[in-house]
């Protein structure tokens, strides 16, 4: 079969078997398992299978990503994730503290956390309903909360950053350092957005708001587990003690440790997490086994390969092709989640990004700020729906979407700024170097 025969066929038969309703993990795997069928014969093909998928769940580096998730959870039993929110609430007196707290929280938590749904829901469930007690705005208090959990997936560890390292075979440290100066101006532009949304909208920021000080040892039990955490993964990490899998283990025993110690957790919140991170790995593992079943098809007959020298014999300048892909991406995910579409379209895109000269750390970057865009999107906007669940009823999904909008503005202009100033990326990977 000709490559463009079997691209067309493998995407038309995903799309129909998603569009049917099946899982997108089997959907992947079913719509590969004919072309397979083509090279292998049928045995042969179901020990492929299977090859493919003990390969996923014994990969030393995959083992990270459950261990960020469990922490991740932990924290969000506990009374950490929480304690950060009201440490930033009700710590710094300013106008419009709880939104700028929701912010800083939320890029503390993905400093620790890489997830940005479980960002959401930690720091949403707290900082929603006490927001809307306050009398700030139905829209910006659920927009700055659902545009703040994307911060966990920007900020080191970023579990999209982990997932596109290991499709592309790029370093997770140099693509984790690589986050840091563009996570920290999203946040210095989400903050922008609130102080601006104030001038413009006065009545939806509450001029006073009652809150009672925390003290000093309140403060120190709510910062230190967060810092000490972050600082564990990040000296770990770049110092070069550790791999990102070690270190996430170290990160993970840490925090069982604080949680328990200093969070408030739980024996059932520990087994709670336990099982949070079984069901969030079930999905994962079936999801990364099959796109890796889906991206073995595809490299056999050339795909990637092929459409790369297709699109480059148009001769179309190399913005032209960012601005092309980056256009499919933000249109893909209003129909599918991050993980699905790094696993579907990566192994075909990255090769192309990589002949039109651009650099694929740089590029990690660019990527993980579009599929931040794709949880702030309907109809599948992971982030919308979580906030509008903690709303119970008090927001709609319409105030969600539109409070998301000046956000998603600013991480259009991020994407804007590295474009024009690619060492805003990658200054800080070759300084590590």
């Amino acid at each position: 079969m000709e490559w463009y025969e079997v691209g067309l066929g493998l995407l038309g038969l995903l799309m129909f078997l998603i569009a049917i309703g099946l899982p997108i993990p089997f959907a992947l795997a079913a719509a590969s398992l004919p072309f397979l069928w083509q090279i292998q014969s049928f045995d042969t093909s179901i020990v492929s299978a299977e090859l493919k998928l003990w390969g996923v769940w014994i990969d030393y580096i995959l083992l990270a990503v459950p261990l960020f998730v469990f922490l991740g959870e932990l924290i969000g039993k506990s009374n950490i994730g929480p304690n950060l929110y009201q440490f930033l609430h009700q710590g710094v007196r300013v106008r419009g503290s709880a939104a700028y707290g929701s912010i800083g929280a939320c890029a503390g938590f993905g400093a620790v956390c890489g997830s940005s749904m479980v960002g959401a829901l930690t720091i949403g469930g707290v900082a929603l309903p006490e927001m809307l007690r306050l009398g700030y705005g139905k829209r910006l208090s659920s927009g700055v909360l659902a545009a703040g959990g994307t911060l966990s997936v920007l900020l080191p560890p970023s579990l999209i950053l982990l997932f596109y390292g290991i499709v592309t075979d790029q370093s997770i440290g140099d693509l984790f350092i690589a986050g840091v100066i563009p996570g920290l101006i999203l946040v210095t532009s989400f903050a922008i957005v609130v102080l601006v949304w104030g001038i413009l909208k006065p009545g939806d920021i509450p001029d006073s708001e009652a809150s009672v000080k925390m003290g000093i040892v309140q403060i120190a039990a709510t910062v230190a587990p967060i810092g000490l955490i972050g600082l564990v993964i990040t000296v770990a990490i770049y110092a070069g003690i550790a791999t990102p899998t070690e270190a996430a283990a170290v990160a993970a025993l840490l925090t069982v440790i604080l949680a328990f110690g200093v969070g408030g957790l739980k024996w059932q919140g520990f087994t709670d997490a336990l099982f949070a991170t079984m069901r969030t790995m079930g999905y994962l593992g079936l999801l990364l086994s099959a796109g890796v079943l889906f991206g073995f098809v595809l490299t056999y007959y050339r795909v990637p390969h092929e459409f790369t020298q297709l699109f480059l014999s148009f001769d179309l300048s190399p913005y032209v092709v960012l601005t092309i892909v980056l256009i499919f991406y933000i249109a893909l995910g209003m129909f599918l989640e991050p993980v699905s579409m790094t696993f579907i379209t990566l192994p075909t895109i990255f090769p192309l990004m990589s002949a039109a000269g651009f650099d694929l750390i740089w590029f990690g970057v660019v990527y993980t700020i579009t599929m931040e865009i794709a949880v702030l999107t309907p109809p599948v906007g992971l982030n919308l729906y979580v906030i509008q669940g903690i709303g119970r009823g008090q927001v709609t999904i319409g105030d969600v979407i539109m409070g998301c909008l000046p956000f998603i503005g600013a991480l259009v202009l991020l994407i804007v700024i590295l474009i024009l100033f690619p060492e805003t990326a990658l200054w800080l990977p070759e300084q590590m170097r």
